[in-house]
């Protein structure tokens, strides 16, 4: 009978070997720098200096997709949120 548990616990660690991701690819820490600057544009804080106040526009979903999206496209991000102007003038 213990020969058949060993039995079934290797061929259990040998599927759960195969079916975990070969890779992980880590971003690069100027992707993230780029990304977070893009972010902090993009999504200004209410208060400066302090990130416990939140963001002046956006929920936290939409943040995570804006870099997410960044970090898709190498740092490079050519659109911005919904909610922001296109043409990036004031607002009067």
């Amino acid at each position: 009978m213990p020969v058949k548990n060993l039995r079934t616990l290797i061929g259990l660690a040998g599927a759960l070997t195969l079916a975990a991701p070969a890779t992980a690819s880590a971003i690069t820490a100027e992707v993230a720098r780029a990304c977070d600057a893009a972010l902090a544009k993009a999504f200004p804080p209410r208060q400066i200096g302090n990130p416990a106040a939140g963001s002046a526009k956006g929920t936290a979903k939409e943040k995570r997709e804006y870099f997410q999206k960044c970090v898709a496209n190498n740092g490079k991000v050519d659109d911005m949120p919904a909610d922001a102007p296109k043409d990036n003038k004031p607002a009067k």
